[in-house]
């Protein structure tokens, strides 16, 4: 895959991406204002972290890791990848099935086991009951991303990264029309998202068959292929299952915090958009690219890929990081507050928002860095690294937190991820110049590290100037669209005039 080819792939999943980011902080924005931080914006949280916890195991994580290197191969090979994916999908569907029914009857036990703090109060029966109706989204979304794997390794991303559009899409109308018509909003939320689930999966199938793929569920069988993609998938499912419990131990650590469940989440949405838009999407173009490369014996095109991945996703990916801890206020306060979502719950998010930021490259990094190992099936080390990465998190956020309280499991999350960074550097080292940035990165990196300090200096006068605007309820909007494109044109002047980047680069992949 060419650079152009490669940005123009990062430029669809992250446009479409960007889309449901965006509406997602409309759908988060509506809970915060609904709900407010407390008991009920708690239970849902918590009861919608449940499915999302699995679906690293089963979707994004452990089966992209598995399936997607496997596919590919096969399908540049052209031999029979479609009764490879009917295999895969039928044997995921029995698994998910079970993995339901245990969770629908266990639920209680999930819920204590992943929000403890709950017991005792009325946040506790809240989130089983949300917990059970939302629990088969996971079902709808795992078979949804085995879609979106096929056609991410056909190089068709639109559809596959258009599928989350319609989740937000979904809620944001079920929420709305719940609270016009004078309904139960939180009822509504839960309700929606397994019919979601349904549409997301739907939209990938359709345009799985009318990419010409024929994919159906068959009898699941043990075969060879089925053996060796479970023995890939295990570590992976495993490594992904270490992520989650990260996310897990901060929930325990602020599950005994009034509000603080409320706070991480809403300040994890506004981190998530940049990760989401740049870090994910660069992973889900560079894996299969990597995967058909090694296949072909293609050393320096490989090398290339991973380069351009890392300058792209980083020339993006810093300048986000230096706004979020820079101004996290004026973020979290014209996106949040507003209705139950007050000047407090403003300051504690900002505070959980500018932590996640100092993380936010090594979150992103982690996406680049993984596919050099699952392009070559190899799952096992991303696991051992996780298991440290787990280690380093649950020490931190449970020991800073007898000191400093909740803010310590946003800290934990971002000093992890760092550690995880360099064990994923420090292992791929064996696989040789693929796994070495070339010339033009080291040139180009500390050019756009250098215009993002810049650019932070330049909106942290543009905020002390619009300061007073962001106080009045109808020209914050106007301060914050000003704070944004002054950031943009700084950082990007200024990273043109330094050699960061060339802005002709971008407007060439727009043209095509």
């Amino acid at each position: 895959m060419r650079p152009v080819r490669l940005l123009s792939g990062v430029l669809t999943v992250g446009g479409w991406t960007l889309l449901s980011r965006v509406l997602g902080f409309v759908r988060d924005v509506l809970i915060a204002s609904f709900l407010g931080p407390g008991a009920l914006m708690d239970a849902f949280v918590a009861a919608f972290r449940l499915p999302n916890l699995f679906r690293r195991f089963f979707a994004e994580g452990a089966f992209n890791a598995a399936f997607v290197p496997m596919f590919s191969k096969k399908y540049e090979g052209d031999e029979d990848h479609e009764a490879f994916a009917s295999q895969a999908m039928s044997g995921l569907a029995l698994v998910l099935l079970a993995l339901t029914g245990l969770s629908m009857v266990f639920m209680p036990a999930l819920v204590w086991a992943t929000a403890e703090g709950f017991a005792g109060d009325e946040r506790f029966d809240l989130t089983v009951a949300f917990g059970r109706v939302v629990f088969p989204y996971i079902l709808f979304i795992s078979l949804a991303a085995l879609f979106s794997g096929v056609l991410n390794a056909a190089g068709r991303f639109a559809a596959a990264a258009a599928a989350p559009v319609l989740l937000n899409v979904m809620l944001v109308t079920a929420m709305t029309a719940a609270y016009q018509m004078g309904g139960s909003v939180s009822q509504a939320l839960v309700w929606t998202i397994p019919f979601a689930g349904v549409a997301q999966l739907a939209l990938v199938w359709i345009a799985a068959r009318n990419a010409g793929f024929t994919i159906r569920p068959t009898r699941p069988r043990w075969s060879p292929d089925m053996a060796r993609l479970v023995r890939i998938a295990i570590p992976a499912a495993l490594a992904g299952g270490v992520m989650q419990v990260n996310l897990l131990v901060g929930q325990q650590v602020a599950s005994n915090y009034d509000k603080a469940v409320s706070w991480l989440y809403s300040a994890d949405r506004l981190y998530q958009l940049p990760l989401g838009v740049v870090g994910i999407a660069v992973g889900i173009v560079l894996l299969p690219d990597l995967s058909r490369r090694l296949k072909a014996d293609d050393s320096s095109g490989a090398r290339e890929a991973y380069s351009r991945a890392a300058e792209i996703s980083l020339a993006l990916t810093i300048p986000c990081a230096v706004a979020l801890v820079a101004v996290p206020l004026p973020l979290v306060s014209v996106l949040f507050e507003r209705g139950a979502f007050g000047t407090d719950d403003t300051a504690a998010t900002a505070l959980a928002v500018a932590a996640y930021g100092l993380g936010l490259p090594a979150f992103v990094l982690q996406k680049i860095l993984q596919p050099l190992f699952f392009a070559r099936e190899d799952t096992k080390s991303p696991f051992r690294y996780a298991l440290v990465g787990m280690v380093v998190n649950a020490a931190v956020a449970i020991g800073l937190a007898f000191v400093i309280g909740w803010i310590a499991a946003a800290i934990a999350t971002s000093l992890a991820g760092w550690v995880m960074v360099w064990l994923l550097m420090r292992g791929a080292r064996p696989f040789g110049d693929v796994a070495r940035l070339d010339d033009r990165f080291h040139r180009r990196i500390w050019r756009i590290g250098l215009a993002s300090l810049v650019m932070g200096a330049v909106i942290w006068g543009v905020h002390l100037a619009l300061l007073p605007f962001f106080g009045m309820p109808g020209l914050r909007w106007i301060a914050l669209v000003l704070l944004i494109f002054s950031g943009m044109a700084t950082y990007f002047g200024a990273g043109h005039l330094i050699g960061a980047f060339r802005l002709s680069e971008f407007r060439e992949v727009m043209r095509r």
